[in-house]
């Protein structure tokens, strides 16, 4: 018999899907209640058919607090400014809560406003919650009762940045290109999302006004520390013909002295007992290689020393799936953590290849 019980509440979209699959193939963490507004009385399998005759559950239109009633559990996978509003009614109902929006992952109101362009129904509440990155705030996500889960782009490029920001070597504008699938966009298409156009197609979005810059910052921030050089994150997304992963390249500038061996050393130590981050060094990191998984692969390229002023080029690589690590997996992740079981669990699969 499971240990524990479950709620996914905002069951539907593709967020939604890998949270309910990750669940059902669990050992100690049953899956026992599914809401949505949409699909309502119908099986899972209506909106993901790789669950057709897998769970007897079906979509129920329940409020998070009923919907979250009898569980030690709740994953909230609803949009943002939704999110806001239902994360009390679910702690007030008794359960813990995982929640993959943004809606609680800033500290600064006025941040949140301006980047989410709404005002938070419950600003008492933005820095109680922890934030979901275990690889930063493991032993926090251990006992907290409400966890904020990353972005898909911040959980990205934050673990390629951790290593460098806790040596203290971010400084002035930190450059970021990031290449996103479709799946980010959600369930829905849109004029931009839609297939015809996204499959053959590039373009940017957002860009150096995209809603993960200040999570990013503030992230980053924290695990350098108070006394750390001052930096800017200059963020421009892509769009990619891709369904699932990230591919972020982030350009920092170190000084000329840094060497291969001493970079290579802190992404080592940075990562080597983290179970879903691998570093590699005989390649480059590449979305197919985590595509499927809760892995993120980072390394880096470091340019030539630039005599003129002193600095050279460090080009980080990271990729991940930004559903997975970058969304329900990671959810999943921080689950296991406050539940006090191995973070591992119904997520050590290595995924496809290609």
């Amino acid at each position: 018999m499971k240990r524990f019980k479950a709620a996914v509440i905002g069951g539907s979209g593709y967020g939604g899907a890998e949270l309910i699959r990750r669940l059902l193939i669990h050992p100690e963490v049953d899956l026992v209640r599914v809401a949505s507004v949409d699909f309502v009385g119908q099986p899972l399998a209506a909106a993901h058919p790789n669950l057709t005759g897998r769970t007897p559950l079906r979509f129920e239109d329940l409020a998070p607090g009923a919907a979250s009633a009898g569980c030690d559990i709740a994953l909230l996978g609803l949009p943002h400014k939704i999110s806001a509003h239902k994360v009390p009614e679910v702690l007030a109902a008794g359960a813990r809560v995982v929640d993959m929006s943004g809606d609680f992952r800033l500290r600064d109101a006025a941040a949140y406003q301006k980047y989410y362009g709404a005002t938070h129904p419950h600003p008492e509440l933005l820095g109680t919650v922890v934030y979901g990155l275990p690889e930063l705030n493991r032993d926090a996500i251990r006992s907290a009762r409400a966890v904020a889960s990353p972005g898909c782009f911040a959980t990205t490029i934050e673990l390629g940045l951790l290593p460098l920001a806790k040596a203290g070597l971010l400084r002035g504008p930190i450059h970021v290109l990031g290449i996103t699938g479709s799946s980010g966009s959600g369930v829905v298409p849109t004029v931009g999302t839609h297939h015809p156009v996204r499959a053959v197609n590039l373009k940017s979005y957002k860009a150096l006004e995209h809603q993960h810059t200040p999570e990013i910052e503030q992230t980053l921030q924290q695990a350098a520390g108070p006394d750390a050089p001052a930096f800017e994150l200059r963020f421009v997304p892509v769009s990619a013909p891709l369904s699932r992963g990230i591919l972020a390249t982030i350009f920092v500038e170190v000084p000329a002295a840094q060497s291969m061996l001493a970079t290579g050393e802190l992404f080592r130590h940075a990562y080597a007992n983290e179970p879903f981050v691998r570093f590699v060094e005989d390649r480059v990191p590449e979305v197919a290689a985590v595509s499927g998984s809760n892995f993120a692969e980072v390394g880096f390229t470091l340019g030539e020393p630039n005599a003129n002023n002193g600095t050279r080029t460090l080009a980080v690589h990271a990729a991940t799936d930004n559903l997975i690590k970058g969304g329900a997996g990671q959810a999943i992740q921080n689950m296991n953590l406050m539940l006090g079981l191995p973070e591992t669990m119904s997520l050590e699969d290595p995924g496809p290849w290609p």
